[in-house]
């Protein structure tokens, strides 16, 4: 089993400067896998802050059982792609009761506008990660997460099948089944 330490101690309870360690050491994980997901940049954007809006608002509820703090986060974003593909009109709750200040700011968009153009180098860098990542789009949602979180994310059975409250023995069964899928479909 791959297993990354994390980058903080989450045995104690988490206070607001280590989750901003925490925001620090996963958001780019957090957006990548987002935005693998769902193929588009804002959407990805918005679903990466609402995943760390809401862990932030559950800090106090998070519980230490010793699985990493990364499968809560992954799972979070789990359940927030899972919304944008049930409504495809994805409106993030409460990352559009922020105030316009904070959104505003001049060093906050600077950063986006910066991780925006990266982001689309990298994806321009990557045809044939977008031709399969299109072929990806038409399986179920249950092997796009699957496959995503196995081959983008590089989680390991374990934790795909923590992060999505599923026996292992599913997980490898979802995995073949959605690879199989995807190789038909690829040609």
């Amino acid at each position: 089993m791959k297993t990354v330490a994390d980058p903080i101690n989450v045995s104690q309870p988490l206070d607001a400067q280590a989750f901003g360690h925490l925001y620090d050491a996963y958001y780019s994980k957090i957006f990548g896998y987002a935005f693998r997901r769902v193929g588009d940049y804002d959407i990805a954007r918005d679903v990466a802050a609402e995943t760390f809006l809401k862990a932030f608002l559950n800090l106090k509820k998070y519980r230490f059982e010793g699985h990493h703090i990364s499968a809560w986060l992954y799972k979070i974003a789990t359940n927030e792609i899972k919304l944008f593909f049930r409504n495809q009109k994805y409106r993030p709750d409460l990352f559009g009761q922020l105030s316009d200040d904070m959104l505003s700011d001049r060093e906050l968009l600077t950063v986006f506008e910066r991780e925006k153009n990266e982001t689309e180098r990298q994806m321009a860098d990557y045809e044939a990660f977008a031709d399969v990542q299109r072929h990806l789009k038409t399986l179920d949602i249950k092997y796009q997460e699957v496959i995503a979180l196995k081959y983008f994310e590089e989680k390991s059975i374990a934790e795909i099948s923590l992060i999505l409250d599923k026996p292992e023995g599913t997980i490898k069964s979802l995995l073949s089944r959605g690879i199989d899928y995807l190789r038909q479909k690829c040609g």
